[in-house]
């Protein structure tokens, strides 16, 4: 059974710049600056546009980072749960 679908908001919404291994993420529509450790900017960008439950993120990040995706969709939950409670991804 599939978990709850994710949704990111459009890569227009955020803008995020790169600081040695961490990524400060400014998220327009609630004003706030996030710093994130990985993976987290990279689930980001493979929800922006396309909602996912935890498995097929886990197996889209596998395909572009070219990654084994066994066994990740717990950890990647894990992840979207922090994410949803920053006000980063929502429940749709």
């Amino acid at each position: 059974m599939a978990g709850p679908l994710y949704i990111a908001d459009p890569a227009d919404c955020v803008r995020a710049v790169p600081l040695e291994g961490l990524t400060a993420l400014y998220h327009r529509p609630s004003g706030t600056t996030h710093i994130l450790a990985p993976p987290a900017p990279q689930i980001l960008e493979v929800l922006a546009g396309s909602p996912a439950d935890a498995d097929e993120v886990a197996e889209r990040l596998a395909r572009r980072f070219d990654l084994a995706s066994e066994d990740a969709g717990a950890a990647i939950a894990a992840r979207l749960s922090e994410l949803e409670a920053a006000g980063l991804v929502r429940r749709g």
